[in-house]
């Protein structure tokens, strides 16, 4: 439920020494009360750059942050870390080897503490509170070289709540992490965020992951916001060639007009050419699920290799000019390698993309 902007940044700009570009550039976005917003992009991209602006690790050239209302940086204005009311989860995690789960919990705490924000009487009792809420109760004497990976991941989100800041940023929290348990922790950090109403920034390069546990998601490239959306527009809509490639993982077909449609390997097909007007060349967007697959000697694909991955294969085809493309199936109608198929593009108009004649 969102009851106001709890971010706001404009024309935020960092450029380091010895960089030709800036690493982040006059980037400009909102989040509202009670939203998760991931940061998707590629190594390089000025994600984590742009995490510690926010967090004050990092001074800005040019730009404002305000969050919950409150100007923090800008116009003169910087305040550090400590006083921007913010919990962050770095991806190692940073805890304290020689205090317990509860010490470094508590740890978080002592600043309230000293700025009479808490009383000290109530410290453990909130340190055990964040503990239980991230599904720890029982562990809170144990030390971090006594805990899994996960579990350690769980501590270092505990700390961060337990101020009850304003806003969580997490710096890429997942990635040290197993595929399984990342899978399952993923969720549950997206449920404690919302059973307390955090607001979160959280970065990611995985698109999945991205697409996944965000209410609202920034696609960067090159210090810039290339997409800013929700997930479901960013994947169905997305702005440019970039974002398609970047979070849809599609297939880009050559294409040249052909009279109301576009010619193409997989044969004469319509398309959205919104912006695309004047253009003659262009390369057709087919998502891997809009690709289907029928067993047909006549076909132009040929099934170069196949991954099962439980409820869907994903096959790798060539075509007669020898591009390569991806489809994903339901795993009920399986095709062999080296068979040739037939494949039928299931979206009515595919967005194209033009290119320079």
């Amino acid at each position: 439920m969102n009851s106001g902007v709890i971010l706001q940044l404009e024309a935020l700009t960092k450029q380091f020494v010895g960089q030709a570009t800036p690493a982040v550039d006059q980037v400009s976005l909102t989040l509202n009360q009670g939203d998760l917003l991931g940061l998707l992009g590629p190594s390089g991209c000025g994600k984590t750059t742009l995490l510690r602006l926010i967090a004050g690790f990092e001074r800005p050239q040019s730009g404002t942050v305000e969050l919950a209302g409150r100007a923090v940086c800008g116009g003169g204005l910087w305040m550090p870390p400590e006083r921007r009311d913010v919990g962050v989860v770095f991806q190692d995690y940073a805890l304290f080897p020689h205090l317990c789960v509860r010490d470094n919990v508590s740890f978080g705490l002592k600043t309230l503490v000293r700025r009479g924000k808490l009383a000290a009487a109530q410290m453990r009792e909130e340190a055990l509170r964040a503990i239980a809420l991230v599904g720890l109760k029982g562990f809170e004497k144990r030390f971090p070289h006594e805990l899994s990976g996960g579990q350690q991941q769980r501590v270092a989100l505990a700390r961060a709540i337990a101020p009850r800041p304003s806003l969580i940023l997490l710096d890429e929290p997942f990635s040290n992490l197993d595929v399984q348990v990342r899978l399952y922790l993923r969720q549950e950090v997206r449920d404690i965020l919302k059973s307390v109403g955090a607001s979160g920034v959280f970065v990611t390069h995985d698109q999945e992951e991205a697409l996944s546990i965000s209410d609202c998601l920034a696609v960067m490239r090159a210090g810039q916001v290339e997409q800013f959306g929700s997930p479901e527009e960013i994947y169905r809509q997305p702005s440019s060639r970039f974002v398609a490639s970047f979070v849809t993982q599609a297939n880009f077909l050559r294409a040249e007009r052909h009279g109301e449609g576009w010619k193409t390997v997989l044969g004469a097909l319509p398309a959205s050419d919104q912006g695309a007007e004047e253009a003659t060349l262009g390369e057709l967007m087919v998502r891997q699920e809009e690709l289907e697959l029928r067993p047909d000697p006549a076909g132009s694909l040929v099934v170069r290799d196949r991954q099962f991955l439980g409820r869907e294969y994903r096959y790798t085809l060539t075509t007669a000019t020898g591009d390569i493309l991806y489809a994903r199936t339901d795993s009920h109608h399986r095709l062999e390698v080296g068979q040739t198929v037939h494949g039928q593009v299931t979206t009515p108009q595919p967005r194209i993309f033009p290119l320079p004649n």
